[in-house]
């Protein structure tokens, strides 16, 4: 499934993790790999020509580094450096590279060393064609363990497409894959009842729940050797995202993979910002699967 990755670095300790995962992510699939590095034109615009000869000479040192990493490992790259917005940029390099998964680290710095609260990563997520992996700071060394997979489930198409993305690491590194539905008990309550949910509604979202990882662990039996299925409530009112960190906390789990968008129980469109979020606090890795990569 993936067998060209594009990993996008900036020089910070984030972006350097995420390219060691990265690189070895693509040894597992065998895949071609091209590490870019964008410089930010609006940091070019504001600078002296010795200031951009720094910038530039900057981006060309961090993928010399990155390519000794990738050389001491034995991962074949082509590097590059170029220029534009950094997620504009590293789209449009992933389409020209015909990439099939982006790797980047969830915080990084521009060219002027300003902190972004994942801010390139986001719109890069908004921008994106193709899957992209993405690696927190917090995020442990072993960069080969996939034992336990997540792949949250809430019946929409986007979740079913990324349920078949984990289904290929799943296949590739003998993952246990856990389908997990949450149900938003505090979304139900503030649309059907100040007072408190009825029991006999309660056991439906559940029952749906229920449904809806059956479904997907059904297909997935057919391709993976161990499934297991979870419904559970939100732990607080910190809704969904809250749920699915609370289980990978519980659970040991090494890498989830979900979809950028998608519906809750409610039929609501939330699944983007339970992404969002669950990225903003989760250490583990999460690939995201785009509607249009599904």
């Amino acid at each position: 499934m993936y067998d060209r990755m594009l990993i996008a670095v900036d020089g910070s300790d984030e972006a350097e993790r995420a390219a060691k995962r990265g690189l070895e992510f693509a040894r597992g699939f065998d895949a071609t790999v091209d590490i870019t590095y964008v410089v930010d034109r609006k940091s070019l615009r504001l600078a002296t020509a010795a200031e951009k000869a720094r910038l530039r000479e900057r981006g060309e040192s961090v993928l010399e580094e990155i390519e000794e990493l990738a050389s001491a490992i034995g991962q074949p790259v082509t590097m590059e450096l170029t220029e534009g917005k950094p997620a504009v940029r590293i789209a449009e390099y992933a389409t020209e590279r015909d990439a099939t998964l982006i790797v980047v680290g969830r915080q990084g710095t521009t060219g002027l060393g300003k902190r972004l609260l994942g801010g390139v990563t986001e719109r890069l997520l908004h921008r994106s064609d193709v899957p992209v992996f993405v690696v927190p700071k917090g995020a442990s060394d072993a960069t080969t363990d996939y034992s336990d997979l997540l792949v949250p489930a809430d019946g929409s198409e986007t979740a079913a497409g990324a349920a078949r993305h984990g289904a290929a690491v799943a296949q590739r590194y003998g993952s246990t894959v856990h389908v997990l539905n949450v149900v938003d008990l505090q979304a139900a309550g503030g649309a059907f009842s100040a007072g408190g949910l009825e029991r006999e509604f309660v056991d439906r979202l559940e029952a749906n729940g229920e449904d809806i990882v059956e479904d997907v662990a059904t297909e997935l039996d057919e391709t993976i050797p161990a499934v297991t299925t979870a419904v559970v409530g939100t732990p607080s009112n910190d809704g969904v995202a809250a749920g699915i960190r609370e289980y990978v906390d519980e659970n040991d789990i090494d890498l989830v993979v979900m979809g950028a968008r998608g519906r809750s129980n409610l039929g609501r469109r939330v699944l983007g910002s339970v992404t969002s979020t669950l990225l903003r606090t989760t250490d583990v890795p999460v690939l995201v699967v785009t509607r249009s990569s599904s």
